[in-house]
């Protein structure tokens, strides 16, 4: 075999690699790979098991270490199609153009190329195009401005609600992940799962609606009370409060007492009923209402239907059913 003479440049480079540590080789051929290739993802997952969405995410292996989220999957988090098209088309409607900076617009338009090769197999890599996941955050507040201001159409509630759930429980789960790195606290990857979970089922639950609208329909039934071009009658607030929350203090016993002595404590005589009932228990609220819901569907006039109260929660010197005749009339508990 004809022996090779190594010269010039060559040789030099050849002399500089015999120098080099087996690390600092490796170090240079995957930036090599890199050139050739573009950046390369090492870990790959799904929100789809935990979360119930098919979200695909990355971890690259440039120095930042950069989580990505896949193009589909930052519209599929946000609740829209899954087509690549879906997100870049929306931010660009009009009712999103004033709340998306020029430069959120030009990452949208970059997208992080990478690829990933599945272990064993035989199979090429795949070439991938995703986002930086910090990039869902800004298009989330984007999301919640262009609402702010009162851009956005009923059709896009939904993406307005996913913005604040992810907004809300992306923050917790930054805020505790910094404090577990500053105390040298390493979580495992379940823990950090399960933390997250509970933040978004907080922040989701911000959005369920306690009251049911079949409750006020009721009420205009047996109360012949007229439905108003928009918002609620002021009868509602009277009969929310003798019929739901008064009675659902009393049934526990002590809720009421312990309101006021809360309300001594921290000085906030403005905490109304409701908030005080939401942090104890929203699912006591739930089954309370559940039961007047009952006993008003359950009626055919007003009559009926006060007695069933007056029979299930009777003996409450704060149950007075008679409606005042005007709202100036109506006392909040105190």
């Amino acid at each position: 075999m004809k022996k090779v003479e190594v010269t010039g440049r060559a040789k030099g480079g050849l002399k500089r690699a015999q120098l080099l540590s087996p690390k600092e080789r490796r170090e240079i051929a995957a930036k090599g790979a890199a050139a050739r290739w573009g950046l390369q993802a090492t870990h790959k997952g799904s929100f789809k098991q935990e979360f119930g969405t098919d979200v695909e995410c990355y971890v690259l292996n440039d120095a930042q270490k950069t989580a990505v989220i896949s193009q589909t999957g930052m519209a599929r988090a946000l609740g829209m199609s899954a087509r690549g098209s879906s997100l870049p088309s929306f931010l660009a409607t009009k009712a999103m153009s004033a709340s998306v900076s020029g430069e959120l617009q030009e990452k949208l338009a970059n997208p992080v190329k990478f690829q990933w090769a599945n272990v064993g197999g035989g199979v090429p890599p795949a070439n991938v195009h995703g986002f930086d996941a910090t990039l869902l955050v800004d298009v989330c507040k984007a999301v919640v401005s262009a609402e702010a201001d009162g851009k956005l159409s009923q059709r896009q509630a939904n993406i307005a609600k996913q913005a604040h759930i992810i907004l809300g429980a992306s923050a917790k789960a930054g805020i505790k992940g910094l404090v577990y790195a500053l105390a040298g606290y390493n979580p495992t990857a379940q823990e950090v799962i399960e933390a997250f979970k509970l933040y978004v089922r907080e922040e989701a639950k911000k959005y369920e609606r306690e009251f049911p609208s079949e409750l006020y329909l009721e009420w205009h039934r047996l109360y012949d009370i007229p439905i108003p071009d928009r918002g609620k009658p002021w009868h509602f607030k009277h009969l929310t409060v003798k019929h739901v929350y008064y009675p659902l203090a009393k049934s526990s016993g002590k809720l009421l007492e312990l309101l006021r002595a809360v309300k001594a404590k921290d000085g906030d005589m403005r905490k109304k009923l409701f908030q005080f009932l939401n942090d104890v228990g929203a699912r006591a609220l739930r089954m309370q209402l559940g039961r007047v819901l009952e006993m008003a569907e359950s009626s055919p006039d007003k009559r009926t239907y006060e007695a069933k109260i007056v029979e299930r929660f009777g003996g409450q010197r704060e149950l007075d059913l008679n409606i005042p005749t005007s709202s100036s009339e109506i006392e909040l508990p105190s």
